[in-house]
């Protein structure tokens, strides 16, 4: 069964997209995107909210998820997040094939 999840990060003075390019620019996603069981692993910018970045990131399977959130990159994740104090709303989805 693989599982999308969309999370939105939200900060201030364009902090969520500095943060999406710190991602970016330091490996981590491509780190992410090379774990197996990665599917998708890409920032989007909304619109009409210029203060937000959305995330679309997708998995095989609940246990790749798992092993991803078990990862020492979750540490590294959450320490930006901190550095440009966003918050985050998550949105989880599976498909059953």
């Amino acid at each position: 069964m693989a599982l999308t999840v969309n999370i939105y990060y939200t900060g201030t003075n364009g902090n969520a997209k500095k943060f999406a390019e710190e991602m970016q620019s330091s490996g981590i996603v491509d780190k992410i995107r090379a774990e197996q069981g990665n599917l998708r692993y890409e920032y989007f910018l909304p619109m009409d909210d210029p203060e937000t970045v959305l995330l679309i990131d997708a998995w095989e399977s609940q246990d790749a998820l798992d092993f991803h959130h078990k990862s020492p990159m979750m540490k590294e994740i959450a320490a930006l997040r901190e550095k440009y104090r966003l918050k985050m709303r998550v949105q989880k989805f599976s498909e059953v094939k």
